[in-house]
């Protein structure tokens, strides 16, 4: 009786009576001293998911519905001896920067909305574009009009499809320049033989790459290069812009191309960069010049563009080089008497920028003059082009159609409550036309 209440008082403790954990009670059998082998419990092998198959991928701290785009071996390890798969997916409705390889641990068999009681599986898309067509969601939902962020020339769609499965997989997954550590967002066609470790190093100064760590110590001795290879145009404390001709400098401007697509989805221009100009903006200390964005436009545009790509390095962002870049874009085309556009379609981050440089622009010049002004007097003033201006007094609910004619209606009011808006913003880098040393090409010759 002694023994049987010791041990009913051990089991009333919280340990049940067949438990095989360090609780477990004395008088239990044992199987493994009986020379009876204990069923061994078998552990689950991760599935394996094909190339197309919708899948639920780990993105931040919830799952998110995805695609897989392509898969690879992986070698064993010390948990999983005979390796398994890793899974390049692209995140459904999100823009492609976010794809990345993913290990079978953080994937799993799509759950739909409705079978998810956590709420925690693909529901999850909503947060990357909004379905519902309510009048808070109009302006995002605007960003993706004819000619600012969509392609609908069916030659142009089939290029843009084909350069899409062509460079659907990273073949660079990180590069180190300048002290920094970037992830990188898109393909980008560097040699083959440069890309099999995944990663690249580059020389912050003629932007050469290398497989190698110890290339690139060895390069920094002998590259005497300290700014970019073109003349300063402009300089204001320790901001400069430098105006290199890809004729003349023809190999910095393919390595600028290739680094730059790394992080441009559209670009398309690698090594053909004679017809046009490249305007580099750098931060200068007493190391040099440091490249921290560019533009480039063509040398003779038949539509007057005056930007055909434009970049800010990722560790530089946010910090308004990006409108100064657009600002100084559209100062040289008044400077050359064009009304200028920046080549169609825009990014999405580059649409955003747009947006908010022609806003503030045109908020400006509507406060300044309090008469009524016409689309194409607006245009003539601030040398952006119409269909542009369309777009951003859409956007603000400062255009209406009256009697089938464009009639732009910003009371005062209005104007002031959107300037209120951006005065909350932090303050930005402006352009100083006295401190630009600028001849229009034309002239030059």
């Amino acid at each position: 009786r002694a023994r049987e209440k010791t041990g009913k008082e051990k089991r009333a403790k919280g340990c049940p009576r067949w438990s095989l954990g360090p609780m477990a009670d004395p008088g239990a059998k044992n199987l493994e001293s009986d020379g009876v082998k204990a069923p061994e419990v078998k552990k689950e092998e991760p599935k394996t998911f094909d190339v197309g198959d919708k899948v639920d991928a780990m993105c931040g701290a919830n799952f998110r519905l995805c695609e897989v785009i392509s898969r690879r071996k992986v070698g064993g390890t010390s948990t999983q001896k005979d390796g398994g798969f890793e899974y390049y997916v692209h995140f459904v409705d999100c823009n492609r920067r976010l794809d990345r390889w993913v290990g079978g641990g953080d994937i799993r068999v799509h759950e739909s909305s409705a079978g998810s009681k956590d709420g925690a599986g693909a529901s999850n898309d909503s947060k990357c574009i909004p379905h519902r067509r309510t009048r808070r969601n109009k302006r995002k939902l605007q960003d993706t009009d004819e000619g600012h962020g969509s392609i609908t020339d069916p030659t142009l769609a089939k290029l843009e499809k084909d350069h899409e499965e062509a460079t659907k997989v990273k073949n660079v997954d990180v590069v180190y320049i300048g002290g920094y550590e970037i992830d990188t967002w898109y393909y980008s066609p560097y040699p083959e033989e440069c890309t099999k470790k995944k990663r690249l190093f580059i020389c912050e100064f003629c932007l050469k790459y290398m497989r190698k760590r110890s290339t690139l110590l060895r390069h920094a001795g002998k590259c005497h290069l300290r700014h970019p290879p073109g003349n300063e145009i402009y300089r204001d404390k320790n901001i400069s812009l430098f105006e290199v001709d890809g004729a003349r400098n023809k190999v910095f401007c393919q390595c600028l191309c290739l680094f730059s697509k790394l992080f441009l989805d559209h670009k398309t221009l690698y090594y053909d960069v004679a017809p046009f100009l490249f305007y580099i903006l750098c931060e200068a200390d007493e190391n040099g010049f440091h490249a921290v964005g560019y533009f480039s436009k063509e040398k003779s545009s038949t539509e007057n563009n005056n930007l055909a790509c434009i970049l800010t390095f990722p560790p530089f962002q946010r910090k308004g080089y990006g409108k100064f870049l657009i600002e100084f874009s559209y100062e040289l085309s008044r400077l050359e008497g064009k009304i200028g556009s920046p080549e169609k379609p825009l990014s999405d981050l580059g649409r955003l920028s747009y947006r908010s440089y022609w806003t503030r622009v045109l908020l400006r010049v509507l406060s300044e003059h309090r008469r009524p002004l016409s689309v194409k007097e607006l245009s003539q003033m601030t040398f952006i082009k119409e269909e542009d201006i369309i777009y951003t007094l859409e956007s603000l609910k400062m255009l209406r159609y009256w009697k089938g004619q464009k009639i732009i209606s910003a009371t005062p009011k209005l104007i002031e409550m959107h300037q209120q808006q951006l005065r909350c913003r932090p303050g930005r880098l402006r352009v100083d036309p006295d401190k630009l040393q600028y001849v229009p090409l034309a002239e030059r010759n």
